[in-house]
């Protein structure tokens, strides 16, 4: 039975200093509880302990690639507390030299091998070098037609996010995009670290709590502060920005989840390792994947002639009403040679 506050006052002195003791050892416990999650960091990165999770979702929100629901077994490993930024890719391409996917001509003898039999050759103007750039719409859309909001714009790339006369010059802190799978590799290379295979990916997203919906718990997204930099409104034209941004965010400005890792949800998506698989899951139901690296061959009944990498942790596009990618289930594919104006990536090693 509840005691009221009248009722604690009318307590005697003894009974009511045993009532604030008690008071006091309780937040003791729940102190000891908070500390007990205390994340491990180290040079930029969060210690991921080793353990074992249900990897998939089923509830309303889930995609058909997201199930059946499958057991998974993860060893410890280090994970980039925040995405790869800007000032960190320009570090690696004054090193080297690099010249990423978005700044090369594409190739239509290799493009054409990903397209149905008898696709036309594109017009000279689009075989440039250039990326796709969201442009909000000026209203409602068919929300399928993925072309109302994206377009290809010449010169588009890691230095120039929007297109010709756009910068990064203030953005330094900003997660880099417009980088392909290979781009993400090249930089994995360089700094001696590797891509996150998908379970690892979702395996630190949860935080240690397998009933996380999101990485920060089971919150709605529009309840309390703003916890991710999503699209807030009616997608794609109208962006209340309650989180404060329409494109991306310095990275780390909102609380980390509880291994101290940072947009887990939302900012911009990010390239795991794996191939992407519709049917993965499947195969796996009656197993114990042991630190699972994906298909061996890529599939994709939608897109059969697509060969994809898996993408996780959704943008600054996402919606419920469209996607709902800042879930920790959720899941997205690109080809590897494709940079969006919100992809990027994150890094990990494993723990020696």
């Amino acid at each position: 039975m509840k005691i009221s506050l009248i009722n604690i006052y009318k307590l005697s002195s003894i009974k009511r200093f045993l009532f604030v003791l008690i008071g006091m050892l309780l937040s003791q416990c729940v102190t000891e509880k908070k500390t007990e999650f205390s994340p491990q960091l180290k040079e930029g990165m969060a210690y991921i302990p080793a353990g074992n999770f249900q990897m998939g979702s089923k509830d309303t929100q889930a995609r058909a690639d997201e199930s059946p629901i499958h057991n998974v077994q993860i060893a410890a490993f280090w994970m980039d507390q925040t995405e790869v930024t800007n000032a960190q890719f320009k570090a690696f391409v004054d090193a080297t030299g690099y010249v990423t996917t978005a700044e090369q001509k594409p190739d239509w003898e290799e493009l054409k091998k990903e397209l149905p039999p008898g696709t036309p050759k594109p017009n000279d103007s689009l075989l440039q070098a250039a990326s796709l750039v969201f442009i909000p719409t000026q209203g409602p859309v068919n929300l399928n037609d993925y072309g109302a909001w994206w377009q290809w714009r010449p010169q588009a790339n890691w230095r120039q996010p929007r297109g010709i006369g756009s910068s990064i010059a203030d953005k330094m802190d900003h997660p880099v995009v417009h980088i392909s799978w290979y781009d993400a590799q090249a930089y994995a290379n360089w700094v001696g670290k590797r891509l996150p295979t998908e379970a690892e990916w979702e395996w630190a997203a949860r935080g240690g709590n397998q009933e996380n919906r999101y990485p920060w718990g089971n919150e709605l997204l529009d309840s309390g502060v703003a916890k991710a930099n999503i699209w807030e409104g009616e997608f794609p034209y109208q962006n209340t920005q309650t989180d404060q941004f329409f494109y991306t965010a310095p990275v780390g400005s909102f609380e980390p989840n509880a291994y101290g890792l940072y947009d887990m949800a939302g900012n911009v998506w990010e390239w795991c390792s794996d191939w992407y698989d519709f049917t993965y899951y499947e195969r796996l139901k009656n197993l114990k994947a042991v630190n699972p690296k994906g298909p061996e061959l890529p599939y994709d009944p939608y897109q059969p002639y697509l060969k994809q990498k898996v993408m996780r942790g959704g943008s600054f596009l996402c919606n419920d009403a469209y996607c709902s990618g800042y879930r920790v289930a959720a899941r997205m594919k690109s080809t590897p040679d494709t940079g969006l104006h919100h992809t990027g990536f994150r890094l990990v090693k494993s723990a020696e």
